[in-house]
Order: structure tokens, then C-alpha cells, then sequence
């Protein structure tokens, strides 16, 4: 059956700070899109006064907006032609069978997440039911139905591709509309682009997590540098193991991302500071309102790859077990955790530190 390359209804599951921000702009562009939360006093704020969205040196907006319950969608009457996944890799899995019913046969599924959830989503709907998506756009979500959005369009980024590497018309429709919330690209590679996300958010929200800081202070933190190369490194190395070939991402041009490995690395943790360093990473969120964070699926899955490659990712797998001692109430969040993490990683670049890394169900 062909698949649609021209979308009515809309969908955005998961509406956390990423997910509004897309919902906001689009809804301003005069799409039908139905916003779906499991956060209900989100949902109630929404529909009692609409979506605000709160740009750092610019201007706030509000539009109203269809805000629905998990549990309206029984009664709703709806079916969508287009779902864009905003939630936590946590939550891909059930969110993905949730949804199934109301996606329409013909309809697509764009994972706009973290971490590496599309061969699952993919495995619940179907492969050509679904196109990856890259996100870099940092926002923030503490008042119900209140988006403070810290990267404004022009330094926002995505880039989709379809699984297969088809240039579609669809997936370039697909970038059109998110072209209308930051700079959207199309890539043959989006297996590679989401893994060099990935690298880069190791180096970068996987540990900043730890400390509660806001990145630009995380980053200038004694050593700090040094270890995110070295978290860069582990998980260069397990994506190439795994076949994964990194991209330029975030708008990087070809000839900047010509140099050594290592140098590749910290272009890409730079351009990506560049453009949310006043904001504090998204695990932080998640541990200040006491929910899991998804550092699991991103440092804690190097280091489980790498364990079943024979490949050793000792500051991957200790930052990975420092967030599961926060998560358990076992340690808080802080700058002296710096310390920790060195301490468990092993001081040495080589080192062989040990710590047992939370990992992906």
C-alpha cells in the first residue's frame, strides 16, 4: 500500500518542552494538530488557556490548542496521517503501541527523540511506517501549559530520513513542516546522524546530568573537557563496531568535519554547546521533578553495546551508574559528583574503571 506524502492530521505525542515547541509552531502555521500528554495538569492548563511558548530574547507567544488525555483518545474519534514522537526513549515502546490504533494504515510515525528507538518503533508498526528524526532544540517545562524555549528558530535543527535512506517525497514534506520550527535537513544516513547525536549527547547531557548545572557551567568544570572526549571516544568506537557511519550534524558543513576523529568529536560537542549552553540538559529536569531520566538509553546503551563487543567504555558505563544512583535516591545531584565519575571511570585515559551501567529493557 503507498504511504501518504501529504499529512491533514497531526499528531504530537508527548508534549514536554520539545514536543510543545513543535506542536506551538505548527499549530501557528495553521496545521490540525492534536497535542497528547500524560501529564494532566499540562493537558488541563492547555485547553484552559492554550499553549505559551516564551522565546529568551524574543518575543512570547500563546495559540490555542487540541489538548487531549492518553486516555481521550478512546473517545476522540480520530485518526492521524502524521505522529510526531516527542516523548523519552523510556516511554518509545508503549507510546509507540499506544498510538498504533489511531495511525492510520497509509500514516507515519516520526521518532523526533533521542537516543536509538527506531528499529523498535519500527518493530511495533512497521519499518515504512516510520522516519528518524534528529532533534537539537533545548526548551524547558516546569508550568503547566508554559514552554521557556532557549533556542530560537535559527539555531534550531533537525534533520529526518526514512529508514531505508529513500529520498521520499513524503519525508521531504516531513521537513518542510518541521522547517517551520528551526532548519531542517533530509539525510540517507539518519541510522549515522542519530548516532552521532548520540555521541554527542554522551559527551554532553550524560554527564552534565550529573551535576545539575547548566551546560555552559558544566562544561567549564575542571577536567570536564578531557572527559567528554574520552566519552566521545567509547562511543565513536562502538558505533563504527555497530556500522554506524557519523555525519556532520547541527548545519556543520562537510569541510568542517574533515579533520581527525577526535577532532570531529569536539566540533560536533562545540557546535552543540554553541546552541544550548544557557539551558540545563534534559535528564536535569527529570530529576528535579523526580522522574527517571533517559540517560540509560543513551550513556548506559554505549556501554551496554560495548560490553557485548568486547569494547571498553569505562566513562560511558560510569556515568551511566551515577545516574541510576540518582534515580534511586541514592545520591543527589552536584558538582562534587565530578569526583565520582572520575573516580569510577578510572583517572587514566586508558583506564579500565569499572561500574555496572544501567541499561535499556
Amino acid at each position: 500500500m503507498p504511504l501518504k506524502s501529504s499529512f491533514g492530521s497531526i499528531a504530537v505525542l508527548g508534549t514536554g518542552a520539545i514536543g510543545s515547541s513543535i506542536a506551538a509552531d505548527l499549530v501557528r502555521e495553521g496545521h490540525d494538530v492534536t497535542l497528547v500528554d500524560q501529564w494532566p495538569a499540562h493537558v488541563e492548563a492547555m485547553r484552559a488557556q492554550g499553549l505559551t511558548l516564551a522565546f529568551r530574547d524574543a518575543d512570547t507567544f500563546n495559540v490555542p490548542v487540541r489538548a487531549l488525555h492518553l486516555c481521550d483518545l478512546a473517545s476522540a474519534r480520530r485518526r492521524f496521517d502524521l505522529v510526531f514522537l516527542a516523548s523519552k526513549s523510556n516511554d518509545a515502546r508503549w507510546l509507540a503501541e499506544f498510538i498504533r490504533p489511531w495511525l492510520d494504515e497509509d500514516g507515519v510515525l516520526v521518532g523526533a527523540q533521542n537516543g536509538m528507538n527506531d528499529e523498535a518503533l519500527a518493530g511495533i508498526l512497521g519499518a515504512r511506517r516510520v522516519i528518524g528524526c534528529v532533534v537539537e532544540l533545548q526548551a524547558e517545562l516546569f508550568e503547566p501549559g508554559r514552554i521557556q524555549r532557549n533556542t530560537l528558530r535559527e539555531r534550531t535543527w533537525f534533520t529526518v530520513g526514512e529508514l531505508d535512506g529513500e529520498y521520499s517525497p513524503r519525508v521531504r514534506e516531513v521537513s518542510a513542516l518541521l522547517g517551520k520550527v528551526g532548519r531542517c535537513e533530509v539525510t540517507a544516513n539518519i541510522t549515522g546522524a542519530k548516532w552521532t547525536k548520540l555521541i554527542a549527547n554522551t559527551m554532553t547531557m550524560g554527564p552534565f546530568s550529573l551535576f545539575g548545572l547548566r551546560n555552559f557551567e558544566a562544561a567549564a568544570l575542571p577536567g570536564m573537557f578531557e572527559l567528554s572526549v574520552r566519552l566521545g571516544r567509547e562511543s565513536l568506537a562502538v558505533g563504527a563496531a555497530l556500522g554506524h557511519r557519523i555525519e556532520p550534524i547541527f548545519g556543520i558543513r562537510a569541510d568542517e568535519f574533515a579533520g581527525s576523529s577526535d577532532e570531529n568529536l569536539v566540533t560536533t560537542m562545540q557546535t552543540l554547546l554553541s546552541h544550548v549552553g544557557r539551558g540545563r540538559t534534559a535528564p536535569i529536569h527529570d530529576h528535579l521533578k523526580g522522574r527517571e531520566s533517559e540517560i540509560a538509553w543513551i550513556s548506559g546503551l554505549v556501554a551496554k553495546r560495548g560490553r557485548e563487543l568486547g569494547i571498553a567504555t569505562p566513562v560511558n558505563a560510569a556515568v551511566a551508574e551515577l545516574d541510576r544512583q540518582i534515580n534511586a535516591g541514592e545520591r543527589v545531584m552536584g558538582a562534587a559528583n565530578l569526583e565520582a565519575l572520575r573516580a569510577l571511570a578510572g583517572d587514566a585515559p586508558g583506564s579500565s574503571g569499572q561500574g555496572a551501567a544501567s541499561t535499556p529493557a
